[in-house]
């Protein structure tokens, strides 16, 4: 993801190593946990970044986090496991001994509480002053459940070198807050989301706070004149956010709210004079003369929320140049909302929404903006507004040549993304179209590296169930170049599935029974002879599907259409290479039309290069022919006719090259290319094509 391509760091190697190898490093425990036989003594730091690499590899589990318990060379103290599934016993038993600064335990799934975190914290009389910073974002707290100490609640309170706490998303409560606001060096505190119903409490640390985080508290229950009298008390606060989501159906709730953010704005600067930046976005009732009269007596203010207020275009706001606003106004406020709200996919998804406009006739590469819809994505998998928006975006900042002028891992993230969205909402029709339409692009499809197997099984997918004639287009020529793309193994496996033969196939006969030529019906053609290409599992797919039959009428009513008929010709020639499958393809009255195209100096040169293919395999092996000499002889002769003539063409060839080699009548043996077929030896051939 950055700008500039280069090699990985040698340590980021290293790490990722170490996690692929971990099971042959490590040895077991009677608990199952791991514990590394051997170990150097690891620099501190990178004693964290193991811990963040295994996290953000998906390793990091109740078996691997044993590597750090009872270790004296892996030594934490910024500890991660960030949406791992750690229980409580193996985050005791791993994590509480180490002399931590710091940890991030937000969205850890399977019941991992926030008691279980705090009181196993508490127990190391180390963690109870060095532990700084604390993310439980997402959990539940259940801080009823924490024992007593001595007589004391062993509550977030014991923990007293804390400086920043998160408990956004959480059951936080108005006890376990006032538990919270004794902690003698509280600094920054989200309380986002949670349920708290008062922030009276917050008077405990008047002098100590400076940062109030506290987006959409939807059970809050003070007066607007209550709480504005808390929030002035807080002298030392620096940054407040206080800012809503303008989804809500029933909005009756934030009103007091609402009104203590308008008394705020009107106040005098005395109120809260630190101040140097507020979050009010998503708050519907804010005015333009309001958010004038704050930001004329705040000389001081860097940064100020307005996303979804409907305010961010007040004049005086672009006067302030060092100013940072989010909002809609233009696209410095669009993309800092991407930037700054990350998390909170209430206005990841109306940032994106403004962004799409402002990317609609977008001429210049801008890979600044596509990081920032990528992060998006990211930081919300399992949403379908945001990606419905995300995707769109997507399409708008690759599309034409604006992908050529991109950093080529900044678009195999993107279509990484993209792959993963069309898994994610396999049946959500826009998303999909959206992902498809960025996918149909020469360059990204024949020169950024990504995974092609992938991205062709979610397109035939696709098309199983869309009809629409111009994504099935894209659809078809999608799967076109990428099964062209992929490895001899890949082709084979795709080459196995039946359902993907039915699809394409379908496709030309839905073509040929209208007698359309257009790209679909040429991109299902190449499409086929690629995924037949040296793959017998797809030629025997092919003719149990009745495919030799469709092609049968498609050579017969497509006989003025060279690239049809080449097309063709192309895949019974994949046939025709197939010992076994020859046999299929001895029906005369086929033989014949093939002969007629070989005969007929009014086709093209390329078409009947491809005729003489097929008929060169089906006579190279007299023990195996089943219809009449007489054709058989006809066959060889007018081989050698087309062969001579085209020997005179003064043009690059393509030789047929002999599959078993034998003695020719003039007592030469094989195997003979076209130098041998000059000189009139004419035996079987393989036909091979260039791609």
């Amino acid at each position: 993801m950055d700008d500039a391509e280069g090699p990985q760091a040698l340590c980021d190697l290293c790490l990722a190593q170490v996690c692929h190898s971990l099971d042959s490093l490590c040895s077991r425990r009677a608990d199952g946990s791991m514990s590394l036989i051997w170990a150097p003594l690891f620099p501190q730091e990178m004693a964290d970044q193991l811990l963040h690499k295994m996290a953000t590899t998906g390793i990091l589990n109740d078996t691997t986090v044993g590597i750090f318990q009872n270790c004296k060379e892996l030594r934490l103290r910024r500890a991660s496991i960030r949406c791992c599934p750690v229980s409580a016993e193996a985050f005791r038993l791993a994590l509480c001994p180490h002399r931590l600064q710091e940890l991030d335990a937000s969205w850890v799934p399977g019941g991992l509480t926030g008691a279980n975190i705090v009181s196993g914290l508490a127990s190391n009389l180390e963690c109870r002053s060095s532990l700084q910073r604390l993310s439980l974002n997402g959990l539940h707290l259940d801080w009823e459940s924490l024992e007593e100490d001595g007589g004391v609640r062993v509550g977030f309170s014991s923990l007293q070198g804390l400086r920043t706490l998160n408990l956004a998303n959480t059951d936080l409560t108005d006890a376990a807050l006032e538990d919270i606001c004794a902690l003698p060096q509280l600094e920054t505190l989200d309380i986002s989301c949670s349920a708290v119903s008062k922030l009276t409490a917050l008077l405990e640390c008047k002098n100590t706070l400076r940062s109030l985080i506290a987006h959409r508290l939807r059970q809050l229950d003070m007066s607007p004149a209550r709480l504005l009298f808390v929030l002035s008390q807080l002298q030392a606060l620096r940054h407040l956010d206080f800012s809503d989501d303008h989804f809500a159906v029933d909005d009756s709730d934030g009103r007091d709210a609402d009104e203590t953010v308008r008394q705020l704005l009107e106040g005098s600067p005395q109120v809260l004079p630190s101040l140097v930046s507020l979050d009010i976005s998503g708050r519907k009732r804010v005015t333009e003369a309001a958010v004038s009269a704050f930001v004329e007596s705040r000389s001081g203010l860097v940064f100020l929320g307005l996303l979804a207020t409907g305010v961010s275009s007040c004049d005086i706001l672009s006067s302030h140049e060092k100013l940072k606003v989010t909002g809609e106004a233009n696209e410095n406020q669009v993309c800092e909302a991407l930037r700054r709200y990350r998390d909170r996919e209430c206005f990841i998804r109306e940032a994106l929404v403004h962004l799409y406009n402002l990317t609609t006739d977008i001429d210049k590469p801008r890979p600044d903006m596509l990081k920032l819809v990528l992060s998006g994505m990211q930081s919300h998998p399992t949403s379908l507004h945001i990606h419905l928006v995300a995707t769109a975006c997507a399409f708008n900042l690759t599309t034409q040549d604006l992908a050529e002028a991109l950093p080529v891992s900044l678009l195999t993230s993107t279509v990484t993304q993209l792959m993963f969205a069309m898994k994610t909402f396999p049946n959500h029709q826009q998303v999909q179209k959206n992902c498809l339409l960025a996918l149909c692009s020469d360059y990204i499809l024949q020169d950024v590296p990504f995974d092609k197997y992938l991205a062709a099984t979610l397109v035939i997918n696709w098309l199983s169930s869309h009809e629409d004639p111009t994504l099935q287009r894209m659809a078809v020529a999608v799967i076109s170049i990428l099964v062209a793309k992929l490895s001899t193994e890949q082709t084979a496996q795709l080459s196995k599935d039946v359902f993907i033969m039915k699809q394409l196939l379908a496709i030309v006969q839905q073509k040929a029974m209208v007698g359309v030529v257009d790209s679909t019906l040429k991109f299902a053609l190449s499409a086929l002879w690629n995924l037949t290409d040296e793959m017998p599992a797809a030629a025997r797919n092919f003719i149990e599907c009745q495919g030799l039959e469709l092609y049968e009428e498609v050579l017969e009513s497509y006989y003025s259409e060279p690239s049809i008929q080449q097309k063709v010709l192309g895949l019974l020639n994949n046939i025709a290479e197939v010992e076994e499958m020859q046999a299929d393809l001895l029906e005369e009255d086929l033989l014949e039309h093939i002969l007629s195209l070989l005969k007929d100096s009014q086709v093209e040169v390329g078409v009947r290069y491809f005729a003489g293919g097929i008929l060169a395999h089906l006579t190279s092996r007299p023990q195996s022919w089943t219809l009449g000499e007489e054709l058989h002889t006809t066959i060889l002769k007018q081989l050698h006719t087309s062969i001579v003539t085209w020997a005179q063409l003064e043009r690059e060839m393509v030789s047929y090259r002999l599959v078993s080699p034998r003695e020719c009548s003039c007592g030469q043996s094989g195997p003979y290319i076209w130098s041998a077929v000059k000189t009139h030896h004419i035996t079987a051939a393989c036909w091979r094509r260039k791609v």
